[in-house]
């Protein structure tokens, strides 16, 4: 009878535990999971994979309880499976010390269903302790039991992409009221759920975190209105702030000064109003300020001196009043400095001439007065000075003078006087003069014809007098000029006349020769009949019989001797032709009487040299020339590289082709450079300049002849432009894709490596479609030739790392400069110059590095970044992938191809409708390596 009372009491003791470890686990669950912004862990997988940390075990065994304690850092053991065959009561222990006894605090399943870590603490000890009420088993069976659970709960798992810190609660905070404040129309901020798990997980778009801290919100083009949040001052750790080309309204919080991490702040292209706060200098590390095109008002805080080093500060297209702070000069590490369409007042200080890093300043569109500061000539690195529309008055300082770097003066509409310094001719990287609407006098210099890349020259509504300047006529890249509504006199030079046209001249009353309505005196259409010579009045003797006779004499002796000149010349040359005749092959011969001059020569014709002896060899082409009309042809040197040189020659008929004459001591023997130049003339494709010619002088000169191409190549078609000829994305992808398959063909289809691929390499036709030229010259020349080749392309910032060792190359080189060419149509920047002090694929890695991404695009693709900001940054990560420094990790030119052409298909499908004959375009050979 007792031992079955004694059974019963058992049983209900079992359920009454049995029912108390449930309810404790249900109760845990839920106050875990409203403490730690989570979902219940019934919709959570059974084992969530996490990081697995460095663990060490402990087991003791008393009084029917084993204890083991669990040792990690941090605890990252996620369990939500309860088994069936055991009960788990897990607790969570901090031991502080014994006082009077033990006092716990119980946390069930923490452990388990929470997957964060605590940050902030690099070691944390976490002591877990099971208890197993086993009034009938055996202590060995249990030890047995324990271990097998314990293989089957513990599990190795793969890393993620995040450091496995959730984000901490303060930024989850901030987060949760940066939403709150913000109009989201097209749903973008769905993914800010409520639980915070995701923030840092990559869950939540626009954000980035480092151990449980976001350092990056990055939301552009999203359509966000609303205002930005005065709790984002608590997001302590944040580096970026990107938020441009939105709707977002109010004024910019004061609580951004309290970040002391803050790098970037880009705020452009929204409906921001108030004031800038002063607060922003309180932020150290500020290298970026971009509050462009929005509608600020009140003065630039002095502060924003006090952030050392920030390098770009773009406050434009705003309505800012006051002066510009003098303690903005300060600001040493200041390259950037936009200020333009404001309503600034005051002077240009002059301290700004001890800012050696500034690249441009803009000042356009304000109200600024006083003289042009001298001290801004001393700023070498200057590229823009632009503070046209001011009423900036004086004289225009010799000083600037100085601006070796300086591409753009815009100097329009203020009020400018005295004369334009001769010096202004130094300027030999201005491409943009514009001085228009001013004061200026006197004559104009005839220094500026030595600005040979000047683009734009505008000297319009002046006071200028005296004659145009001959040597403005030699400025071979002037696509605008306008003198105009000035007290100018004279006739225009007559390249100038025929090259612009009257808009460009009116105004001039005393000015003459640029349009019919304006002739010179000596260019006078009817000429008043000069009136006959005085007859003299002196009287001249009669002549006699013998003075007759021998002006008769010496007139026949003229006769004669002119006639033999002339039946010699006629016979030296019957002897040329007959010799030439005997040396012609016999298909020369036959087509000579088959075809007329004019026909164009069938591929692979052999001419004799013509008088001067040689060898012309064709391909077929669209010109019909002979040897005589090739070294007959007047000719403009073009340019100079390690191959020779590349002249622009016009032929009898009008014709122009480009001719590159190799050097003799660095090409190959006459049967090597007839083999290999024979298979060059065989090559086509839509996107490969195609050798048209090529002739051998009987002293060993070699002429290459190409197609002639006016519009030049890419380098000249992206950095010798105007501002006001800009170049849209299309049209550069247009470029890429063309040059890739042209790449691709020479890998491909003729087993070719370039070995000196260079935007000057690749030329464009009048289409813009790119051609790459120079290709298999490296197959006419000596080794030694080639590698001072390869030497110079490195120079230009083309050249791919190992070749500094391998000294040959290859198709990953190709890639590597294809990589570098694609990165200069993204940046608008030449490899050849360096920027602080690194090349171009290495300054690009290291903005994209540093999270500025649109630092790097040129401006003019910024402004339709919201329609084609996808393309740029996957062409960006390609153009990486091919200027990695690991030749393995470079992808093929064939796999470029496809990239690029799935980023832009429909570039991909105009360019590929071409036609076979699409070749014969306008082109010149590059001129340098």
């Amino acid at each position: 009878m007792f031992i079955e009372k004694r059974e019963i009491y058992t049983k209900i003791k079992k359920k009454k535990l049995k029912k108390l470890a449930v309810m404790r686990s249900r109760a845990s669950l839920s106050h875990l999971s409203a403490a730690t912004h989570m979902p219940s862990t019934d919709k959570l997988s059974p084992i969530t994979k996490i990081p697995s940390p460095s663990l060490s075990l402990s087991l003791s065994l008393s009084e029917g309880m084993l204890t083991w304690s669990l040792t990690e850092t941090p605890p990252l053991i996620h369990i939500t499976k309860c088994f069936s065959f055991c009960f788990i009561v897990a607790r969570v222990q901090t031991r502080e010390g014994e006082r009077g006894g033990e006092r716990e605090r119980r946390y069930p399943f923490r452990s388990f269903a929470d997957r964060r870590c605590i940050s902030n603490k690099k070691k944390e000890k976490w002591k877990i302790q099971l208890e197993f009420k086993l009034p009938f088993l055996q202590h060995t069976q249990v030890f047995f039991l324990f271990l097998q659970l314990l293989i089957f709960l513990i599990q190795p798992v793969a890393s993620q992409d995040w450091d496995g810190v959730v984000v901490t609660q303060a930024d989850f905070q901030a987060l949760q009221a940066f939403k709150a404040e913000l109009v989201d129309t097209k749903g973008f901020l769905k993914s800010w759920n409520d639980s915070g798990y995701g923030a840092c997980s990559g869950g939540w778009i626009g954000i980035k975190c480092a151990q449980g801290q976001v350092i990056v919100i990055q939301l552009p083009w999203k359509g966000l209105g609303g205002r930005i949040t005065d709790k984002i001052g608590q997001l302590q750790a944040l580096r970026k702030l990107s938020l441009h080309d939105n709707l977002i309204g109010g004024s910019i919080p004061k609580t951004l000064g309290l970040i002391p991490s803050l790098r970037g702040v880009q705020l452009f292209n929204n409906r921001l109003s108030g004031s800038i706060p002063s607060s922003l200098g309180s932020c150290p590390l500020l290298q970026t300020l971009d509050l462009s095109n929005n509608s600020l008002t009140g003065t630039i805080p002095e502060s924003l001196a006090n952030s050392s080093k920030i390098f770009r500060l773009n406050l434009s297209y705003n309505s800012l009043s006051g002066s510009i702070p003098l303690n903005l000069t300060r600001s040493f590490s200041l390259i950037f400095l936009d200020l333009q369409y404001n309503n600034l007042s005051g002077t240009i200080p002059a301290s700004l001439g001890k800012l050696s890093e500034l690249q441009e300043i803009s000042l356009a569109h304000n109200q600024i007065s006083g003289a042009i500061p001298v001290e801004i000539g001393g700023l070498s690195r200057l590229r823009t000075l632009d503070i046209s529309n001011n009423a900036i008055n004086g004289s225009l300082p010799i000083s600037l003078s100085n601006l070796s770097s300086l591409v753009l003066l815009n100097l329009e509409n203020n009020n400018l006087d005295n004369q334009i310094p001769e010096a202004v001719g130094g300027l030999h990287n201005l491409s943009v003069l514009n001085l228009k609407r001013n004061r200026f006098i006197g004559n104009i210099p005839a220094t500026l014809g030595n600005i040979s890349k000047i683009i734009q020259l505008d000297l319009s509504q002046n006071k200028l007098s005296g004659e145009i300047p001959d040597s403005l006529a030699n400025l071979q890249n002037l696509v605008s000029f306008n003198v105009s509504y000035n007290n100018l006199s004279g006739p225009v030079p007559t390249p100038l006349s025929k090259k612009f046209n009257s808009s460009s001249f009116v105004g001039n009353i005393q000015l003459c020769g640029f349009s019919g309505a304006a002739p010179c005196p000596s260019q006078a259409p009817s000429q008043s009949v000069a009136p006959p010579p005085e007859t003299p009045k002196k009287h001249h003797r009669k002549l006699s019989t013998k003075d007759i006779i021998l002006i008769a004499a010496g007139a026949l002796l003229l006769v004669l001797i002119i006639l033999c000149c002339i039946l010699l010349f006629c016979l030296i040359r019957k002897r040329a032709a007959s010799k030439a005749k005997d040396g012609q092959a016999t298909a020369r011969a036959a087509a000579a009487a088959g075809v007329g001059k004019g026909a164009p020569p069938v591929a692979g014709e052999v001419e004799a040299g013509g008088e001067a002896g040689g060898k012309l060899v064709h391909f077929d082409g669209p010109l019909a020339f002979t040897a005589d009309d090739l070294l007959c042809a007047t000719a403009e040197i073009m340019g100079k590289s390690t191959y020779g040189t590349v002249y622009k020659a016009t032929l009898e008929d009008g014709n122009q082709v480009a001719v590159k004459r190799l050097r003799e001591k660095i090409t190959k023997s006459q049967r090597e450079f007839e083999n290999e130049v024979n298979a060059l003339g065989k090559i086509r494709h839509p996107n490969l300049l195609a050798l048209r010619a090529y002739y051998m002088g009987p002293k060993g000169e070699k002429l290459l002849v190409f197609d002639y191409m006016p519009k030049g190549s890419l380098a000249t078609f992206l950095h010798a432009r105007g501002p006001d000829t800009p170049i849209d994305w299309p049209t550069r992808m247009r470029i890429a894709q063309g040059m890739t398959r042209g790449l691709f063909y020479l890998h491909n289809h003729e087993n070719i490596i370039h070995g000196n691929l260079t935007s000057s390499n690749v030329l464009l036709d009048e289409n813009a479609n790119a051609r790459i030229a120079d290709y298999g010259l490296s197959r006419l020349m000596t080794a030694a030739a080639n590698t001072n080749v390869i030497a110079t392309a490195g120079a230009l910032g083309y050249r791919a790392p190992e070749l500094s060792k391998l000294k040959k190359a290859n198709t990953k080189t190709d890639v590597y400069s294809l990589g570098v060419i694609i990165l200069e149509l993204l940046t608008g920047k030449s490899p050849g110059e360096a920027m602080n002090g690194v090349d171009l694929p290495q300054w690009v890695a290291s903005i994209v590095k540093e999270e500025w991404t649109n630092e790097v695009f040129d401006l003019e693709l910024m402004k339709d970044a919201s329609t084609i900001g996808d393309e740029l940054l996957n062409t960006l990560k390609l153009a990486l992938h091919c200027v990695d420094p690991s030749p393995s990790a470079r992808p093929e030119v064939q796999q470029v191809l496809q990239h690029l052409e799935e980023i832009r298909p429909d570039t991909s499908a105009a360019a590929s409708s071409v036609p076979s004959g699409g070749e014969d375009g306008a082109g010149v050979p590059s001129t340098s390596d």
